[in-house]
């Protein structure tokens, strides 16, 4: 592995996302001295939040798993996650709800959710269901130390007999064929294969190994943090602190000061200099910032997102915590998204609704709800449009979602609505997010693994080094917590 050269004592982490935040208790936990800047005034990154009326709304990720990873980003300090913050488990990790007006309920006990399939699909899908949640068990075993944690310099990297059984097994066939070999159901078919929009890729065009993000939360389970996600980047910074992480808010990036091939300070937007012998860069475009660093040549970029996350004055009864609400169509949708550069027709949505878990997050009456409505990203090159004219588009999407929704079970939603906050491609766009897509680079077979940009890029400065979903290992809460301990080793390991 390929690691900084040279004194690293004093490191400034730029971001405070949840990457900037797991790297920098990794290198406190390590001994340096860390200062960590954020733009914004507070942590969390893509992990916002918007507070109004009583309503606390996730505006970042809705879906929590893998809380072991961030676990080890405390210990990393010798404090515990759950001390820090408090992890509710869900019993029923998602609820599935498709066109013909069926449902199946994804239960975090396996033989309730086998029960659950057999009652919707027959027995034999239900012994189907056993088999492959072995295979993905066994499979992410498979994946994990060899292609997603760690640090990948080359292609050569990934040689060794785990290697072999992933590609035995048919990690590297196209995840629509997997995923049909092991079921007949369509419904289930779909249900284990939606995750790839997670990758940023169709599963028509994502390799099997990517059935594993279905192990995360599908196989492992999905939690819920007390406050919202967004409380996870607070616990965060507030162990960061503790532990001697200087963490400076409202503090905008300037330029990376350098001296021969080494950054030697990061000047702040007011002037202020922070003298560094290391620097971390979390930012989605690292090469707007880090002078000599290259963007990728030929980047795809996942589909965009328009998020719509609402506080409603109504109780929406019966509703689970996530759903996934699949429309009839389904590789219709994935041709609009990254080949036709237009919205769905049949939107498929994930849907959450945490107040049904913590009450804290709304009044009396109310719930919060995030909607979230895959559409293209604004580079032509990955499929996206960026003619779509957004700000005008807007508000008859907007208006579009909640009828979908109203007809699909959350009935009266249009009329209830008291805290609203929409995000659009251009939205993504303007909080610096290469393609207007809050998903960076797309995994596609030649941006996965080693073919991913790395954490210590080999142009630009010796002493940068990236960390965030656009690099290795890639996007999701768990891989961005992951990028930060594989940062702070490019650093720490140097010693």
């Amino acid at each position: 592995m390929r690691t900084v050269p040279g004194r690293t004592d004093r490191v400034v982490v730029v971001g405070a996302g949840l990457a900037g935040l797991s790297a920098a208790l990794r290198l406190r936990g390590a001994g340096r001295e860390v200062t960590l800047v954020e733009r914004g005034e507070g942590p969390g990154g893509r992990a916002g939040v918007v507070r109004r009326a009583g309503y606390t709304l996730d505006t970042g990720p809705s879906v929590f798993t893998a809380p072991e990873v961030l676990a080890e980003a405390f210990a990393a300090v010798g404090d515990r996650l759950e001390d820090r913050l408090r992890l509710t488990p869900l019993a029923t990790t998602y609820r599935a709800r498709f066109a013909d007006g069926s449902h199946l309920d994804v239960h975090a006990d396996r033989a309730a959710f086998a029960a659950e399939v057999e009652r919707l699909c027959g027995p034999a899908e239900a012994a189907a269901l056993h088999r492959y949640l072995d295979d993905l068990a066994e499979l992410y075993r498979l994946q994990l130390r060899t292609f997603i944690d760690r640090n990948l310099d080359s292609p050569l990297d990934l040689a060794g007999p785990e290697l072999v059984r992933l590609v035995r097994r048919g990690g590297f066939r196209r995840l629509s064929s997997h995923v049909a070999a092991a079921f007949t159901d369509e419904r289930l078919r779909r249900l284990f294969s939606f995750q790839a929009l997670y990758a940023g890729v169709s599963p028509y065009r994502a390799i099997a190994a990517y059935a594993v993000i279905a192990q995360l939360d599908i196989g492992a389970g999905v939690w819920h943090p007390e406050g919202g996600i967004g409380a996870v980047p607070r616990a965060m910074a507030a162990t960061a602190a503790d532990a001697g992480v200087v963490l400076r808010y409202g503090a905008e990036v300037a330029e990376l000061e350098t001296t021969g091939d080494r950054v030697s300070g990061v000047r702040l937007a007011d002037g202020d200099r922070l003298p560094a012998d290391a620097v971390v860069v979390t930012a989605d475009a690292p090469h707007r910032l880090v002078p000599g660093l290259r963007g990728p040549r030929r980047p795809v970029h996942s589909p965009s997102c328009v998020a719509l996350h609402l506080g409603v004055r109504a109780e929406l009864p019966g509703q689970a915590h996530h759903t996934i609400s699949f429309g009839a169509s389904w590789s219709e949708v994935f041709r609009e998204l990254t080949r036709d550069g237009r919205p769905m027709s049949d939107p498929s949505l994930l849907v959450s609704m945490p107040s049904v878990t913590d009450r804290s997050l709304a009044p009396e009456g109310g719930q919060v709800l995030s909607v979230v409505a895959p559409t293209p990203n604004l580079d032509p090159r990955s499929g996206g449009n960026p003619d779509l004219d957004w700000p005008v588009l807007t508000p008859r999407y907007r208006d579009e979602l909640l009828r979908v929704l109203d007809a699909r079970g959350w009935t009266g939603i249009g009329d209830a609505v008291e805290v609203e906050e929409v995000l659009t491609p251009v939205d993504w766009a303007a909080q610096g997010m290469a393609a207007g897509t809050p998903f960076a680079l797309a995994h596609t077979f030649g941006q996965t693994g080693p073919f991913r940009p790395p954490t210590l890029p080999r142009r630009g400065p010796v002493n940068v080094v990236l960390a965030g979903s656009s690099v290795q290992p890639g996007v999701g809460v768990p891989m961005v917590v992951m990028s930060g301990r594989l940062a702070a080793e490019r650093i720490t390991a140097a010693r």
